[in-house]
């Protein structure tokens, strides 16, 4: 097999365009993987010759090894089976292929350096890599969903509770309500990876003993080379600041899912108010030709159902042992790269489906009367409330809605029958306070603070 070949390019393969955006799931492919720690490798040969720690003339031969082109990942893997990481048996090949070079330079790869502060430094270089796609998409949600609110911030449709007709809100509402989930969401995940953005970068126990005095020297320099922040000392068996931005993915991953929940349950043949937007072999069956399946919404269901357990088990692997950890290190690098991918997917998935959503308002407008009337209960008896008191009139309204169902009538005509309401209000008076366009409350100020509770992206 030729040398950067593999046979298994986690992320991708069948399923991976289904559940992962590409850019994400590139960033911790295998081969960016082999390229992030050979990154940092270079970086540190760069870094330490900067500082007089080797000769500068080290630097090029080792940089010019840093290709991840000329590596068999297939024999780095199966190397890594017996060293128990991947950064064991890189740093070998690498030495070798420098050694092929100049002697001499070989001598200073990895000098000062453990394994872990390769691996890990190398995976907050692709966490940083794989952020920026996500901030796209996230701003490419958001705006679509602003634009929702605000276009339909008066169009009634019945509100839902408990899957059964509640009372009227707008789909404006509904709209700002992810948004502001969103924006919760976006704000926490930047926290979250700007404080994982940092450099691992301690030796051997995390003393840096093996560089003397100047291992702040180096470490500034390296953090510099890499355009990292230097955290205050060494984190190889303190992993929160990961875990934080697993557990910032896995809930903006579980309201992706609740976006999904919703619409997948709008696309139902019975409720069709709206719908995810088409496409050529999209949302088809191999059966039913009618079929406009919601297949973004699976996919971002399936995300926030996969999402949670991966996100434990990175809060699981948090109690490792003294200086470094045996076991619990080694369970986040599969894990970590996963929700990334999953995170990825629902999220480009929810922004097309917005983007593009098919609004349905008249069916929203219609299906308010399909209950003819009971949805206004609420209504109804807050207008009989003002003569009666809240308890009678509920009462009262209560007993209409069971005479309504039963007898096939609306609400209306079954509180109008009723002495003790007829006598409080007229038909015409009673008509007016079951418009479902008069009880949204301040449904239209909730949305417009949910639009200026933070910045528009740019």
């Amino acid at each position: 097999m030729r040398p950067g070949a593999t046979t298994a390019n986690a992320g991708r393969g069948l399923l991976g365009p289904l559940f992962s955006a590409e850019r994400v799931s590139a960033a911790f492919d295998d081969a960016a993987a082999i390229q992030a720690m050979l990154d940092v490798e270079a970086a540190l040969a760069r870094a330490e010759a900067q500082v007089g720690v080797i000769p500068q003339s080290a630097v090029e031969p080792i940089t010019a090894a840093c290709i991840a082109e000329r590596y068999d990942i297939d024999a780095l893997g199966r190397a890594a089976a017996l060293a128990g990481n991947t950064a064991i048996p890189l740093v070998k090949a690498l030495t070798e292929r420098v050694r092929a070079t100049d002697e001499d330079a070989a001598r200073y790869v990895h000098w000062g350096a453990t394994s872990q502060d390769i691996q890990d430094s190398a995976l907050v270089l692709q966490v940083r890599a794989a952020l920026a796609p996500l901030y796209h998409d996230i701003n490419r949600l958001d705006l679509a969903l602003a634009s929702l609110a605000e276009r339909h911030a008066a169009d009634p449709m019945p509100g839902r509770t408990w899957l059964q007709h509640a009372a009227p809100i707008t789909f404006g509402l509904k709209a700002a309500g992810y948004l502001s989930a969103l924006r919760r969401a976006r704000r926490r995940l930047r926290d979250a990876g700007q404080a994982a953005c940092v450099l691992q970068f301690g030796g051997a126990a995390g003393t840096l003993a093996s560089l003397g005095e100047r291992g702040i020297e180096v470490s500034q320099a390296l953090a510099q080379e890499l355009d990292l922040a230097l955290p205050p000392l060494p984190w190889h068996a303190a992993r929160d600041r990961l875990v934080d931005l697993a557990c910032a993915l896995g809930v903006l991953t579980g309201s992706l899912g609740k976006m999904a929940r919703d619409l997948s349950l709008l696309m139902q043949t019975d409720v069709g108010e709206a719908f995810e937007p088409a496409a050529a072999g999209k949302g088809g069956s191999s059966t039913m030709p009618h079929k406009r399946n919601p297949v973004g919404c699976a996919v971002a269901l399936a995300a926030a159902t996969r999402a949670p357990p991966l996100v434990a088990t990175l809060m699981a692997a948090m109690p490792q042992e003294h200086e470094r950890g045996l076991g619990g290190w080694h369970a986040e690098w599969e894990t970590l790269p996963e929700i990334f991918r999953l995170t990825s997917g629902a999220l480009a998935q929810m922004a097309t489906a917005f983007e593009g959503l098919d609004v349905d308002t008249a069916k929203m407008r219609a299906d308010l009367d399909q209950t003819h009337g009971l949805l206004m209960a609420e209504a109804a008896s807050m207008a009989l409330a003002d003569h009666i008191g809240k308890a009678q009139a509920h009462h009262l309204v209560e007993t209409a809605s069971r005479r309504a169902i039963a007898q096939g009538c609306s609400l209306a005509e079954a509180l109008s029958a009723m002495p003790e309401v007829a006598r409080h209000l007229s038909p015409e008076a009673l008509a007016q306070a079951m418009r479902p366009e008069g009880y949204l409350g301040v449904a239209g100020v909730f949305i417009k603070r949910a639009l200026a509770e933070d910045e528009r992206p740019q």
